[in-house]
């Protein structure tokens, strides 16, 4: 199993990276983290070999003040230049709650992320679209037509999809090269496979969210629990080596506000699975 894939075509990185969403706050409506803390996670994993990680501007502490982008800006400054960001578009946060932005809004949230990021072009850009499901049905075009202009000005250096089906990917592909697609997707939840397969198929990278199952999925599997104690390891290790035994394109991009849960994430990457294990979990 290699242990690195080249994003876009042009961005050699580890298939283990990190994902910022948990630096600031727990978990969604969960208590808030101190962004010294955060930024001491941050500086940890770059000392660990991490070299993608994975944001959006709208990842924030507890009262909105402090931006995940802010604290990444500012921890890992100056930026190493194997350093990849991904970041995400999309959502727009109200009273309301969630929406999705139309193709006009999309220009001033990539402005945001270049503003916080500190950065002039961004690696990476997701388009995010529906809210926990895909939107099955909802043409994604006018938007990511946007963002391929944007890519064209030199704005963004690839593009990428969240929250999509195999239509939706064809659909953006028509449009413009997509160089990764992000979907929730663990050992518990293998609703995706169609959309890994079609990736896997493309060379496209395939990016779980939740790789872990977010808090929100019994991880207790029995294969889960036999396997983990045949390698020594955490049913949480176990289950991210899982995801890169799955096929060459795929990503995992774990978060933690701990140095110690980092450590212990990125320890997934010296678990071998035997075609034993893979039989245990399947």
């Amino acid at each position: 199993m290699t242990s690195q894939f080249r994003l876009g075509g042009d961005l050699m990185i580890d298939r283990l990276g990190f994902g910022a969403m948990r630096l600031l706050q727990s978990g969604p409506g969960g208590p808030g983290r101190d962004p010294g803390a955060a930024g001491a996670v941050l500086r940890r994993a770059v000392e660990l070999g991490v070299d993608h990680i994975d944001t959006a501007h709208f990842y924030r502490n507890e009262d909105g003040s402090v931006s995940a982008n802010t604290v990444i800006r500012e921890a890992l400054s100056p930026r190493p230049d194997n350093l990849v960001i991904a970041t995400k578009v999309g959502p727009v946060f109200g009273p309301g709650g969630p929406r999705q932005a139309t193709a006009a809004e999309l220009r001033p949230q990539v402005e945001a992320n270049l503003e916080s990021l500190g950065l002039d072009r961004l690696d990476l850009v997701y388009l995010r679209i529906g809210k926990s499901e895909p939107p099955h049905g909802q043409s994604l075009a006018e938007r990511f037509e946007a963002l391929a202009a944007l890519r064209e000005e030199g704005l963004i250096r690839h593009l990428g999809i969240s929250n999509v089906d195999a239509a939706h990917l064809a659909e953006a592909r028509a449009i413009a090269p997509v160089a990764a697609v992000q979907n929730h997707f663990h050992l518990a939840n293998r609703a995706e496979t169609a959309v890994l397969d079609a990736c896997t198929e493309a060379g496209i990278a395939f990016v779980p969210f939740f790789p872990l199952g977010g808090g929100r999925a019994d991880m207790g599997d029995p294969g889960l629990v036999k396997v983990a104690g045949r390698h020594g390891a955490t049913a949480h290790q176990v289950a991210l080596a899982w995801l890169l035994a799955l096929s060459p394109v795929v990503l995992a991009i774990p978060g933690t506000g701990s140095v110690a849960h980092l450590e212990e994430n990125l320890a997934a990457r010296s678990i071998g699975l035997t075609e034993e294990d893979l039989t245990d979990l399947a």
